[in-house]
């Protein structure tokens, strides 16, 4: 289907009720405009060749109109050479766009930062992770303050695959991700964690589907926020259990750290599940900063901005504790503890 063919999507459907359609597409919901190549770079490790995949689900607004704006594309295929692969993601111009695919066919940890000017930036990436592979990637979004961003991601994860994800937003104004998970053959586990820090009026939507396609699958999500001034962080996540998809474990977990009256914080765990013999669960909790530990922490001589900082990197820094490649897991923590250095000093 082409995007001039789409309807607008209703904000009664779970994906677009938060943040609507027009307030993420970069212009009027009619246009298609323009867009520069978001540049891909490889900093350390492998090697991208031109060409990608475009659109996964033809269905889907978001898919569909980053497809039709063109930009950049390219894709990684992993060859062993490297237990961990940097990129580098640049947006240049009033709009840009860009595409990646990545195929993992081996034990490997890929890290791709997002940063630049731009006012709107759309980002697609695709991912196969093969049979037997261990395979991480994230994702840190340090694009302009003021940038918006429209971010689609789908995996698939073969049979004994592992898949770790990461995502550390602390960039952007306005940002919508859409990103989908698809369990295809028995043996497969998926591993998800995302930190988002809101400052200013930072609106961070992110909507996570994990779909358990068939038997002997595990799953488990983490999403932590902590939430300042008059930010907004939303998290929907939408988990399926396929009919006689037996013995699959999937849990969600959502947990927003509310440090201003005026901020905000949604978290909504959905679960489709058809299958009887499962393990399913989910949770979610929203609090302001623990008094005994600020206390704690004032006792000791540090001053009130410091003591909050600080339980703030806690916070955040520990939504990424169920993930096990340690690579992947220090650059993330790295960046984070950078940026909330940079705030501390701002």
């Amino acid at each position: 289907m082409k995007y001039a063919d789409m309807a607008v999507p209703s904000r009664a459907l779970h994906l677009w009720r938060y943040t609507p359609w027009a307030r993420i597409h970069p212009t009027k919901v009619s246009e298609v405009p323009d867009a520069n190549d978001v540049q891909f770079d490889v900093l350390e490790g492998g090697q991208l060749i031109e060409g990608a995949p475009r659109i996964v689900d033809g269905d889907d607004i978001g898919r569909v109109f980053l497809s039709e704006l063109g930009g950049s594309a390219w894709t990684m295929e992993t060859d062993g050479q490297s237990d961990i692969i940097h990129l580098q993601a640049v947006t240049s111009g009033e709009n840009a766009v860009g595409h990646l695919h990545l195929v993992m066919n081996h034990d490997v940890a890929v890290v791709l930062h997002l940063t630049g000017q731009s006012e709107w930036a759309g980002l697609h990436i695709t991912g196969t992770v093969n049979a037997n592979v261990r395979a991480a990637f994230g994702l840190v979004n340090e694009l302009s303050p003021k940038g918006k961003l429209l971010h689609c991601e789908d995996w698939t994860i073969g049979r004994d695959a592992t898949l770790e994800l990461a995502g550390l937003s602390i960039g952007g104004s306005r940002c919508k991700s859409d990103v989908r998970s698809r369990l295809t053959a028995s043996g497969g586990a998926l591993s998800q964690a995302i930190s988002v820090h809101g400052s200013g009026q930072r609106h961070v939507d992110h909507h996570i589907e994990i779909h358990h396609d068939v038997h002997h699958t595990n799953s488990s999500l983490n999403i932590h926020a902590a939430c300042d001034d008059r930010s907004h962080s939303i998290a929907t996540g939408l988990l399926t259990i396929a009919e006689d998809a037996n013995h699959c474990d999937a849990s969600q977990v959502f947990k927003n750290l509310l440090l201003s009256e005026r901020a905000r914080a949604e978290a909504i765990p959905e679960l489709e599940v058809l299958a009887d013999e499962v393990s399913a669960a989910h949770g979610a909790a929203s609090a302001p900063v623990d008094q005994d530990q600020l206390h704690y922490l004032l006792s000791r001589g540090l001053d009130d901005e410091t003591a909050v900082a600080l339980l703030i990197e806690g916070f955040m820094q520990s939504g990424f504790s169920s993930l096990e490649n340690k690579a992947l897991v220090d650059e993330i923590q790295n960046r984070l503890a950078m940026h909330l250095e940079r705030e501390l000093e701002g």
